[in-house]
């Protein structure tokens, strides 16, 4: 870890990043003193959108405002493994509903049995999404893409399909 900076990482697919993660970084800016933007390579999901252009789309969100607070990184593998490789000892996540609360606490658990494994530990820091962005899923904004809705208001305003 780079001079006892808290870093954290907030990994995710960002197929597309949506206004429900952009709000969760911003908010989480205050808390560390640098953010890694991860996007992992998940098995079970068929990517809308190829890595070159989700990682262009985070540029375009983040680094020219906050380029000394974000790094955008990709992974395969597990995010634990990322944390190892990285020196970062602190995952970002945001929550949105029940649902989400359940599926983060099992990977929270899961985490802390592997992180103790490789004897390093790593605290998990849940963000609450803000009310009027909880409903706003990368899934659901795929969704309208494919059908040709106006996806606009969901995301960025640096994400724009041609």
């Amino acid at each position: 870890m780079e001079n006892n900076k808290r870093i954290a990482i907030f990994p995710g697919s960002f197929d597309p990043i949506t206004i429900g993660h952009y709000d969760i970084i911003i908010r989480a800016l205050n808390l560390f003193d640098k953010i890694i933007i991860a996007i992992g390579k998940n098995f079970k999901k068929k990517n809308m959108f190829p890595l070159i252009k989700r990682k262009e789309w985070l540029k375009k969100t983040f680094l020219s405002s906050f380029y000394n607070k974000i790094e955008i990184d990709s992974f395969n593998g597990l995010t634990i493994s990322f944390c190892i490789k990285k020196k970062v000892k602190f995952l970002l996540r945001g929550i949105r509903n029940q649902l989400d609360f359940e599926f983060e606490k099992n990977i929270y658990f899961i985490n802390k049995e592997l992180s103790k494994k490789n004897s390093y530990i790593i605290d998990t820091i849940y963000l609450i999404s803000s009310h009027e962005k909880s409903h706003i899923s990368s899934c659901l904004v795929r969704d309208i893409i494919k059908n040709g809705g106006d996806y606009t208001e969901f995301v960025p305003s640096s994400v724009r399909i041609n």
